[in-house]
């Protein structure tokens, strides 16, 4: 069971609360900071690119992330003892092709979707595509990208997961904690400021849905895929000047930003299907033991 790999490691619970209580103090801070400034967070960033461009922004909003990864990685390997793959998977050694399925069939559903609202409102979208720019945030992104996405996943449905897990020992505790949480990060996006509080529906329901499929699949592996071909895929191909990323990808949209049912339909019914489809290819069972049950104490 995937919880209980923390069991692997030198436990030390307290152990847990040091990266999550830095890093949700960071968090705290930021939203802080967003608030109390008296220029908006789109405002601040415009004024960035301006001077740098948009792709030396990018990598300023990502490096930090990105070394994030390697901070909980080393903390998991020196202080937990705890192998990587253990904190990844509950299977023998990590499953690459559950990371590419689920990446693909998320970038392929998402550019889809799209390409769809493209064709329907065209007048929504200006066309950015610029071939050098583009290339150079393509670099940017397939290599930054796939590791702030995995630091986020690693620390939420990864490290924070089983921590609480072992902590509670249950599963619906940490799913619900975590959830929230990964939600709240995002207080200080851009799109909050704009859209509003409701905005928050799609981020905790986001996590929520990687929150089930990782109890569900007793691994990281789909939310690594889910979550890496969502960034990447959004940065790459659609912009706008309201959203976090802001980057010379292919289309911009222009439309003014309004707050109803596309937040609803990705949690309500996107997810749903997706959850409906991984259950069938990896043959998921026992949902309430999954979700719900206890943790299996494991003697070190």
């Amino acid at each position: 069971m995937y919880i209980e790999q923390g069991y692997k490691g030198n436990i030390g619970l307290w152990k847990y609360w040091v990266l999550p209580v830095c890093f949700i103090g960071f968090i705290i801070f930021n939203y802080i900071s967003t608030v109390n400034s008296p220029v908006s967070v789109e405002a601040m960033l415009q004024s960035m690119i301006d001077k740098l461009g948009s792709n030396i922004v990018l990598i300023i909003l990502l490096a930090p992330l990105a070394v994030g990864l390697f901070v909980v990685w080393g903390w998991v390997k020196l202080v937990h003892e705890q192998s990587i793959t253990s904190l990844t998977t509950s299977r023998r050694k990590v499953d690459w092709k559950r990371i590419f399925f689920a990446f693909i069939l998320w970038g392929s559903i998402s550019s889809g979707m799209i390409g769809v609202d493209y064709f329907l409102n065209p007048e929504n979208y200006q066309l950015n595509f610029n071939l050098v720019p583009f290339l150079i945030l393509s670099l940017i992104s397939i290599v930054l990208i796939p590791l702030q996405t995995s630091f986020e996943e690693y620390m939420f449905r990864g490290y924070m997961m089983q921590g609480i897990g072992l902590m509670v020992k249950n599963r619906w505790v940490p799913l619900f904690i975590t959830s929230i949480l990964f939600g709240l990060m995002h207080l200080g996006n851009p799109e909050v400021e704009k859209l509003g509080f409701g905005i928050m529906v799609y981020y905790i329901g986001t996590g929520f849905f990687l929150g089930i499929i990782t109890l569900m699949d007793e691994g990281l592996e789909l939310a690594l895929g889910f979550h890496a071909a969502n960034n990447l895929f959004t940065a790459l191909l659609v912009t706008a000047d309201w959203t976090a990323f802001q980057t010379n990808s292919v289309l911009k949209d222009v439309s003014e930003p309004v707050l109803g049912f596309d937040v609803l339909f990705p949690v309500f019914i996107i997810f749903p299907i997706l959850i409906f489809i991984f259950s069938k290819k990896y043959h998921w069972s026992d949902w309430r033991a999954k979700l719900f049950g206890e943790i299996t104490v494991v003697e070190p």
